[in-house]
């Protein structure tokens, strides 16, 4: 299972983003993430953060479907905003991992510009995470952290 906050701003014409609709993506991702662990047969929640462009998506996807992971795709500059997601797996007893996607700046914007028009992050919004991103660290309660070169 994947849950990605930007799937909760889709619409019949496509990805469609304001503030409001972003405040209520994340707190349905939220809800999605509990409902899946209330449901009991996860086993490990997989947090995948990093730039915009990163490859997040891509990566997730080219895994094996794994019972029992749960995927987090965002990206999730701060400890801050890791916070709640690791705050929720754990109060269901889930281990949570870390995987961060580590992308330069370049890379990511040459690959935002690729994208489908109502996919493409603005460039400052990409910009702004590269110059908030802390890299995870085992103190927030990350089970592992583990470092992927894009």
């Amino acid at each position: 299972m994947v849950i990605d906050p930007d799937a909760f701003l889709e619409t019949a014409d496509g990805r469609v983003w304001t503030a409001e609709r972003s405040a209520e993506a994340w707190r349905l991702a939220r809800e999605a993430l509990r409902g899946a662990l209330a449901a009991g047969s996860v086993r490990r929640v997989v947090v995948v953060c990093g730039l915009q462009g990163a490859g997040k998506s891509t990566g997730i996807a080219r895994q094996e479907p794994a019972s029992g992971t749960v995927f987090f795709d965002a990206a999730l500059p701060g400890a801050r905003h890791r916070a709640p997601i690791i705050a929720i797996a754990r109060a269901f007893g889930v281990p949570v991992e870390a995987v961060w996607i580590r992308a330069p700046l370049a890379v990511a914007l040459e690959r935002n510009r690729r994208r489908p028009a109502d996919l493409c992050v603005p460039e400052a919004s990409i910009r702004s995470v590269d110059r908030l991103f802390e890299p995870p660290v085992p103190a927030e309660g990350w089970a592992s952290v583990r470092i992927v070169e894009a």
